[in-house]
């Protein structure tokens, strides 16, 4: 039968084999170590293996500026967007309103009385009768001149006047341009201020004048103002005025016939129109100053008249006050102003 055998011991052994033999309680696990991470694109990309289809290895990223790598152009595009209105022409909705007002009127009532006038009349009259406005003119040409300091020719329009004025009966004869050799030359306010550096300022279509700038406008009221204000009368009152203005129209509408016909017919006329009125008006200040126009209002003189004029040289653009312009930062970026 089994045995029972009892082993003395002493109470602090006992105490230890008791205390190894119990459970020992576990410690709570550390927090978790947040540790910082960086990323970077560009270790990104240059760890990256490059695409099968781009570039060999060794080639140069291009230059985000449309700059020349490595001594070598690239072929970038860079297109800048511009919202809105032209700066040449802030008030482009209205005056584009303006000037379809203006075509329908001049289709339905100013084209047919300029047929009219010309079919209507023999021809002798109707040269006659522009011929006596031309001349009228003349004292605003002379003086212009004379303030621009072109004295000669301001001496040759006075000769004009005096000359159509006396032999050609009133005006009603060039004696001076076919017998004397005195081209008529058209001049104005509007020039003057413009020869003198004055800017044109914003465009504007005005319905009863047609296209033309802030600064024409004012010339333009004083060019009318000067035998009125000189002379007094006959020039002030409606008999001489009316006569003018309606003869002066007729005569304008038909010379520009040619002109009216190629804008209507061009994918925009009302950029056309604005375009080519801007561009003659600098080749008219530049002319005064002896100073060549610009390639890009050469080739849209060239579009409306139909004629390249070999006679004029182009350089780079130059502004109404002759200063130089200096090259854009970027000469391929495309300007996208607001479609209409």
């Amino acid at each position: 039968m089994p045995s029972l055998t009892l082993l003395a011991t002493s109470p602090q052994l006992l105490s230890t084999a008791l205390a190894l033999a119990a459970p020992q309680p576990q410690a709570p696990p550390p927090p978790p170590q947040v540790v910082p991470l960086e990323w970077n694109m560009a270790a990104v990309q240059d760890s990256a293996p490059p695409p099968t289809d781009g570039p060999p290895d060794d080639a140069a990223p291009p230059s985000p500026e449309g700059e020349p790598v490595d001594g070598q152009p690239t072929n970038e595009i860079v297109v800048e967007g511009e919202y809105g209105p032209p700066k040449s022409d802030p008030l482009e909705r209205v005056n584009e309103e303006s000037y379809r007002l203006t075509q329908a009127v001049d289709q339905s009532l100013v084209e047919p009385m300029a047929n009219a006038y010309r079919d209507g009349l023999p021809e002798p009259l109707r040269d006659g009768l522009g011929n006596v406005v031309r001349n009228l003119a003349e004292p605003t040409n002379a003086l212009n001149f004379l303030l621009q300091g072109k004295v000669g020719k301001a001496f040759e329009t006075l000769g004009r006047l005096a000359i159509n004025s006396t032999i050609g009966v009133g005006g009603l004869f060039d004696v001076a341009g076919k017998k004397a050799d005195l081209p008529y030359r058209r001049n104005g306010f509007g020039n003057t201020m413009g020869y003198y550096g004055i800017g044109p300022g914003p465009y504007m279509f005005v319905p009863v004048t047609g296209p033309t700038s802030v600064r024409d406008i004012i010339g333009l009221t004083l060019d009318q103002a000067l035998l009125p204000f000189a002379f007094g009368k006959p020039f002030n009152k409606p008999t001489y005025t009316v006569p003018y203005f309606v003869v002066n129209s007729l005569d304008q509408r038909l010379e520009f016939d040619a002109e009216i016909a190629a804008i209507r017919n061009s994918d925009d006329p009302y950029l056309m129109r604005r375009e080519t009125y801007l561009a003659k008006r600098r080749r008219d200040i530049a002319l005064l100053k002896g100073e060549p126009i610009s390639e890009l209002d050469q080739m849209r003189l060239e579009e409306l008249e139909g004629t390249p004029s070999a006679d004029t040289p182009a350089t780079a653009p130059q502004p109404d006050n002759g200063a130089p312009v200096e090259a854009p930062a970027n000469p391929e970026a495309i300007a996208i102003t607001q479609p209409r």
